[in-house]
């Protein structure tokens, strides 16, 4: 008897798990999504979500790690921004493409090497520090286009932003084959390896992390080089989806992934959350935004649907605390 309620209790709280209520709410959108529109499961309007939300979701991996580790990256976008900006002006400039995809890079690390030194080194806060960078790198796309755009890349490139993956039936897209790859990359860095272990001792406690022998600053700054390097990927792929390089590309963007890391499950606090609850969150807020597109929702106040989310990502998991705290000030305390 004993062993079986053992396996009922675990079995119990394995339901109860954030990434339980996720997939609830990723069933609930799709029913509703059919409900609303007979065209929301087609594999047309399947591969436009994807479309849509791939540079969001791309952008969602490296930002989970970082705030996981206690800390957030709120220039995510603008480094997007800055990559498509990049772009824009060295194909101007006649440069090579695979030259051009190597500078990208380049400068993709070097601005997140700039948030985590910033963060780590002078040991100023995360959240100041990248609304800092958000300004700053969004200038610097400001600069490097101004008023101009860019619309001329090649055929070659621009496809791969609004074409199928081949074999896929024309259901996946590019972006959406990269975020699975990575999400599986880095699924097995959070869970089953020792940076992992020690990317979540640091969210818990930086300084018994640090009392532990865990290279804190470290670690925190290859994080945010990672989170510079995918965002400026991610700033490609934008790029070649809306064949345009313009200097606010991805302007606000960095609210939908902190919206989808937090509504993963992910604590903004450190130290708790899981890969696969930002595959499911990335499925509720893409599915979600779409199922409101397709009805007469009035598209300009979309952002309704961010707020909420980022409001509930944070209320709910503290739920238990706002119930003993009503408790205490409702029941009378016993002497």
């Amino acid at each position: 008897m004993s062993d079986i309620a053992g396996r009922l209790k675990d079995a119990t709280r394995a339901a109860a798990r954030w990434e339980t209520g996720l997939a609830i709410v990723v069933i609930v959108v799709i029913i509703a999504g059919s409900s609303v529109s007979p065209q929301f499961l087609t594999g047309n309007n399947l591969f436009n979500v994807g479309l849509s939300n791939g540079e969001i979701a791309i952008m969602a991996l490296p930002m989970t790690l970082i705030v996981i580790s206690g800390e957030i990256d709120l220039s995510v976008a603008s480094i997007l921004g800055m990559a498509s900006a990049l772009l824009g002006v060295l194909w101007n400039d006649h440069w090579p493409m695979l030259a051009i995809f190597a500078a990208i890079a380049a400068t993709g690390l070097a601005a997140g090497a700039v948030n985590g030194l910033l963060v780590t080194r002078l040991r100023l806060p995360s959240l100041a520090v990248t609304i800092g960078t958000l300004a700053l790198y969004r200038g610097i796309a400001t600069i490097l286009l101004g008023p101009n755009t860019v619309a001329s890349f090649p055929a070659t490139y621009t496809n791969l932003g609004v074409n199928g993956v081949p074999g896929t039936a024309n259901d996946m897209t590019y972006s959406t084959l990269i975020f699975i790859v990575l999400a599986i990359v880095f699924g097995v860095v959070l869970h089953a390896t020792p940076a992992g272990r020690s990317i979540y001792a640091m969210g818990a406690s930086a300084e018994a992390a640090t009392f532990a022998g865990i290279r804190v600053k470290r670690i925190k700054t290859v994080l945010f080089m990672v989170s510079g390097l995918v965002c400026s990927l991610a700033g490609v792929l934008y790029t070649f989806r809306l064949n345009t390089a313009v200097q606010n590309n991805g302007l606000g963007l960095e609210l939908d992934v902190v919206a989808i890391v937090l509504l993963a499950g992910v604590s903004i606090f450190g130290g708790k959350g899981t890969l696969i609850g930002v595959v499911l969150a990335v499925l509720a807020f893409a599915g979600l935004q779409n199922a409101l597109l397709l009805t007469n929702f009035n598209q300009e106040a979309t952002g309704i649907v961010t707020g909420a989310l980022l409001l509930a990502s944070v209320f709910v998991p503290n739920l238990p605390n706002a119930a003993r705290w009503l408790r205490r000030r409702l029941l009378p305390q016993k002497i």
